[in-house]
């Protein structure tokens, strides 16, 4: 099928040249070429089925740790919103679409009296983000519960992938961006309400207290270097609050930038390069960055 062919088979499901900013916490990017919502796995198994080659896919959950570039995204950008179903069975075993909010699990999670999805609530992103960041908070991370995940690739076809197949480790896994998640399975352990909810409201003091809240923001910037801590690197390299136009390193926390008023994505991208540039130039240690910058330089 050709992409015209495409595009008018999918015409009611679909829309094209739409905006993106809406869908990042930057409230940053360009526009989508293609911009797609489904509301069921299957929804996505019947567009994957149908795509042209050449177009590429590219997936977006709650879009916390990701930088869209001004010149938006070739291609489809599929957005899991909808894929928000959470669910437990008889064994504890909670299963979650991969567009639910981490906060959402652990908050349903304790609601069913199940213990160890604490740390979730400290995690600004969906399950699909989550599993393919391996994220993690407040010493935990998503490879201490993850059971197993449910994925699509761009031909259609569906896979369970185990936690070990998954190759978990810091801030990343083994298997490729040809993969979509769907919703995944997570283990639980009985535990009592007043327990859980002191876990809850201890990680969101934490979290309030050394992170900027109430911003737009991406989360982490910058991976933590084996043994360092990023923002301690930042701040040594003297780039606390340190600005390019609307964009400014967080006083509060350095590892995290802000959007102050109307920022571009270009002087996103830029702090965080200069803030690499300073802290190699202090320390003599490379940071990587932890948010994903995407789409047209």
């Amino acid at each position: 099928m050709n992409v015209d062919t495409f595009k008018n088979k999918f015409s009611e499901t679909i829309k094209f040249n739409h905006k993106l900013a809406n869908y990042t916490w930057f409230g940053v990017g360009g526009n989508a070429e293609i911009f797609f919502v489904p509301e069921t796995e299957m929804a996505i198994k019947d567009l994957l089925n149908e795509k042209p080659k050449e177009l590429k896919l590219f997936t977006i959950g709650a879009g916390s740790n990701i930088l869209i570039r001004d010149k938006g995204l070739k291609g489809i950008t599929l957005i899991t919103k909808k894929l928000n179903k959470i669910t437990i069975d008889k064994e504890g075993v909670i299963t979650a679409g991969a567009g639910a909010m981490d906060a959402d699990v652990a908050r349903f999670a304790r609601n069913n009296q199940r213990a160890g999805l604490e740390f979730l609530l400290g995690i600004p992103g969906t399950i699909g983000g989550g599993i393919r960041m391996n994220s993690g908070a407040f010493g935990s991370e998503f490879k201490n519960i993850l059971i197993d995940v449910k994925a699509i690739n761009h031909s259609g076809e569906f896979k369970i992938f185990s936690n070990e197949e998954l190759g978990m480790k810091y801030r990343k896994i083994k298997i490729g961006k040809e993969w979509v998640f769907c919703s995944a399975r997570f283990k639980s352990s009985i535990g009592e309400t007043k327990s859980i909810e002191s876990k809850m409201k201890k990680i969101i003091q934490a979290r309030k207290s050394s992170q900027p809240t109430g911003v737009k923001t991406g989360g982490s910037t910058f991976k933590n270097p084996i043994g360092k801590k990023a923002w301690m690197l930042i701040d040594q390299a003297g780039c606390r609050g340190h600005t390019i136009g609307d964009a400014k390193i967080s006083e509060k926390h350095c590892n995290f930038i802000i959007n102050t008023k109307k920022s571009t994505a270009k002087q996103i991208e830029y702090l965080g390069e200069f803030v690499k540039k300073k802290v190699k130039e202090n320390s003599g240690i490379n940071l990587s960055w932890e948010i994903q910058k995407v789409g047209i330089k």
